[in-house]
């Protein structure tokens, strides 16, 4: 048995991939977007504040990769969940630190396992979970 762990991390070239397809989805809206590109842990992997878009939206889109990374699930999943579960939706908004559960945020599953995550802010949580798919479009 071994006593290490390894993990599957996305590389700085596919990364930057998945930035460069949402940046491009995104020109083609009239809204300006905060993109970003975490790894497996939650670790800041890729960034773009596109000219015009809100200073909020660094916060925000990193803060929805980290939840999707960590959590393993779509930030729209996050809001689902809070919904139906009551336990859930009292304590996780306050008990767990960068939980966003505004949809743009979702896993990047290369080859079955979790990578990393993308996450997006500057539009409507549906005009940002457009863009995340964007991104990921590269994965084909």
């Amino acid at each position: 048995m071994s006593n290490v762990v390894r993990r599957a991390s996305i590389s700085s070239e596919l990364a930057q991939k998945i930035i460069e397809a949402a940046a491009t989805a995104a020109l083609a809206t009239d809204k300006r977007f905060g993109i970003s590109v975490v790894d497996e842990s939650g670790h800041l992997k890729a960034f773009l504040r596109q000219d015009g878009a809100k200073l909020i939206t660094l916060q925000v889109s990193q803060d929805k990769a980290y939840t999707a990374a960590a959590s393993q699930l779509s930030t729209e999943q996050w809001s689902e969940n809070l919904k139906k579960d009551e336990v859930v939706g009292n304590g996780a908004p306050t008990g767990i630190s960068r939980l966003v559960a505004l949809g743009g945020g979702l896993p990047i599953v290369v080859d079955g396992e979790i990578v990393g995550a993308i996450g997006v802010s500057g539009g409507h949580w549906t005009d940002d979970v457009k863009i995340a798919e964007a991104g990921l479009s590269v994965l084909g």
